[in-house]
């Protein structure tokens, strides 16, 4: 990325504004093979929190249809800009498991006057994998655009926008081990929407403002990685292993729950929801922060404060006892063991101030 941080603007003409072109479409091009699409189909963007809105926006601002069809357990992002730009809301209910009620989300699409359909590849909390396939089947037959938010499976778990059959898809590049401040909306080929940003006829006019160099050129370096040698299928497979082991640990714990599918390959590798039936969660965070272990609880899309988790709420589950734990690139085993031993401690020191 260094060299590009001062990147000429690629819609120049001269020499530095073609290379900075040529550089910038080179990386689309790694991002589009990580994502099973057609380079024309990324929209660079500066992160998953702007597709999600110019998904929206772009959708409900081309559309006469008011509704939109979203599961409870969708990102803040997702929630929030459709009660901006949608002028009515029909709500998916989950099972205990997070997995989205199909046959519901097809009645409420049956329903008509619907400009969007949401759902997620992955749960960002609980890490359930929603059958994207089916719910694009019925959008399909429907003839109802469909938008992915795709930003916790992105280097997780292998992605295919072509084979999925979806419209729009919104993807993020730190949550695999990328730069901050960039993301990419995959729009369907032959899909027009209003751009969220005005201004400039930047990404081919579907995104106002200067672009990225640098930024896309760290986030195609992290897809190159990942489709290089099929890296993607080892770090899943170190990852399982990784969550497992925490699992084992937290469920060896006395009044645990684990949040999420049973089965394995139904729930992202990396992430590890448990919570415990007589502690609430902001004690253990503390605890385990003072030991030197970093976890996190609530909404995944609160930074500042410890809201209660709405996904685990429309799980039908205590939305303020759980807490999470993500492995990565960059997690090591040893890590993982230190983890699980300070769960232990911090939960065993909480029962006995508790006690007394």
């Amino acid at each position: 990325m260094v060299a590009w941080l001062a990147a000429a603007d690629p819609g120049r003409l001269h020499f530095e504004g073609r290379s900075s072109r040529q550089r910038l479409e080179d990386a689309r091009d790694q991002v589009a093979a990580l994502l099973g699409a057609r380079p024309r189909e990324v929209i660079f963007t500066s992160g998953a929190t702007e597709s999600v809105n110019a998904a929206v926006y772009g959708t409900h601002a081309s559309s006469r249809e008011p509704v939109a069809v979203l599961p409870r357990v969708e990102s803040a992002a997702v929630r929030e800009s459709s009660a901006r730009w949608a002028a009515e809301i029909r709500w998916v209910n989950v099972d205990p498991e997070g997995f989205v009620l199909v046959d519901e989300l097809d009645r409420l699409v049956r329903e008509g006057n619907v400009a969007l359909v949401h759902c997620q590849l992955a749960n960002q909390e609980v890490g359930t994998l929603q059958p994207v396939r089916e719910v694009a089947d019925i959008c399909r037959a429907a003839g109802v655009l469909l938008h992915v938010d795709a930003t916790a499976a992105t280097g997780v778990v292998r992605i295919d926008f072509d084979a999925l059959g979806v419209d729009l898809m919104s993807v993020s590049c730190h949550h695999i081990g990328g730069p901050t401040g960039v993301g990419a909306l995959l729009v369907r080929r032959g899909l027009r929407i209003e751009p969220l940003l005005l201004g400039g006829a930047q990404e081919r006019a579907r995104r106002a403002g200067l672009e990225n160099v640098a930024g896309a050129v760290g986030f195609a370096a992290v897809a190159e990685a990942l489709v290089a040698g099929d890296s993607l299928a080892g770090e899943a497979a170190r990852a399982q292993l990784q969550a497992e082991a925490l699992r084992d640990v937290a469920a060896s714990l006395d009044g645990t729950r684990l949040y999420g599918p049973v089965d394995p390959l139904q729930r992202l590798p990396s992430l590890v929801c448990l919570g415990f039936d007589d502690l609430e969660a902001e004690p253990v965070l503390v605890g385990l922060d003072q030991k030197g272990v970093a976890a996190h609880s609530g909404s995944s899309c609160s930074s500042e404060m410890l809201e209660p988790s709405p996904v685990l709420a429309a799980m039908g589950f205590d939305s303020e006892r759980s807490l999470r734990f993500s492995v990565g690139w960059n997690t090591s085993d040893a890590e993982i063991d230190l983890a699980g031993e300070r769960l232990a401690e911090v939960v065993g020191e909480l029962r006995r101030l508790r006690a007394n």
